[in-house]
């Protein structure tokens, strides 16, 4: 049905949106550090639990951004673990934390679901009765980005970090302190992290391991931008959403992390095919 397919098509593109996030958390410090986060999906569970617990005290408003902030020092945190050793070395450290962050989580939140309400009522879409708070979801996430590139090309600081991610070695000649853009990235991806948890949370409840969800799809979408492309990123976030979406409204919702793996399978066989020698996309 017409109306079906629209409702899949909205709620497939909020979810996109989270996925996007996290996955622009991955590129921002994989840019700078050439490090894959695998604590990137803890910062979203870290960020949606703070958010549950803040919005018993504070309004909404204060609740989420208190949230995100945490995110993003839960990530400066990490980023002082990871930095300074090998990309390679910094990927099982990353891991590692993902991992600790489980008994965190559990001993400060517990292990039952969590979820908190967002943004109230449903909007008619072609006859389709869809939640507002997926229109919330995709009208943050969009500003995000387009913030994210102005941010990069027109801000002395997120030139710094382009120029890190190119050429650290030129960089230090320049006297940029390479570590410490490093930090500000990791920083940038707990907040990133922290923000899709703040947002999806509240039509799709989060547990301690449901970063693992989050990982292997943020990972999809980044993955199609090379780790190093935020635009291509969100698109990739955005045409995982809706086919998860579509899967799961027309055949069976148990296949959606299939998709994901799938995806991130045939990008990968794709770039080998393409780029045997093994040499970096440009960013």
């Amino acid at each position: 049905m017409p109306s079906d397919l629209a409702g899949y098509l909205v709620t497939g593109l909020g979810t996109g949106c989270g996925y996007a996030l996290v996955g622009s958390g991955l590129v921002a410090v994989y840019r700078v550090t050439r490090v894959v986060n695998f604590a990137q999906g803890a910062f979203a569970v870290v960020g949606a639990m703070c958010a549950s617990s803040f919005l018993t005290v504070l309004p909404h408003g204060l609740g989420e951004p208190a949230a995100v902030l945490v995110a993003a020092v839960v990530g400066l945190l990490v980023g002082l673990v990871a930095t300074g050793t090998t990309p390679q070395a910094a990927l099982i450290v990353t891991l590692g934390l993902a991992v600790f962050a489980y008994a965190v989580e559990v001993l400060v939140w517990g292990d039952q679901p969590r979820s908190f309400a967002g943004l109230p009522g449903a909007v008619s879409i072609l006859g389709t009765r869809v939640q507002t708070h997926y229109l919330l979801i995709i009208g943050v996430t969009l500003p995000v980005f387009a913030g994210m590139a102005a941010f990069f090309s027109r801000t002395d600081t997120g030139k710094a970090l382009t120029a890190c991610a190119s050429n650290p070695y030129a960089a230090r000649v320049i006297g940029l302190d390479v570590r410490r853009m490093g930090l500000l990235a990791f920083a940038i991806g707990g907040a990133l992290g922290g923000l899709a948890g703040v947002l999806v949370t509240p039509v799709q409840q989060v547990t301690f391991d449901a970063d693992v969800t989050l990982i292997v799809n943020g990972f999809a979408a980044a993955i199609l931008g090379g780790l190093t492309r935020p635009a291509v990123t969100l698109a990739g976030g955005l045409l995982l959403g809706v086919t998860q979406a579509l899967v799961a409204g027309y055949g069976n919702a148990a296949h959606q992390t299939d998709i994901a793996l799938g995806l991130m399978l045939a990008v990968m066989i794709w770039r080998a095919v393409r780029n045997p020698a093994g040499q970096e996309e440009p960013a």
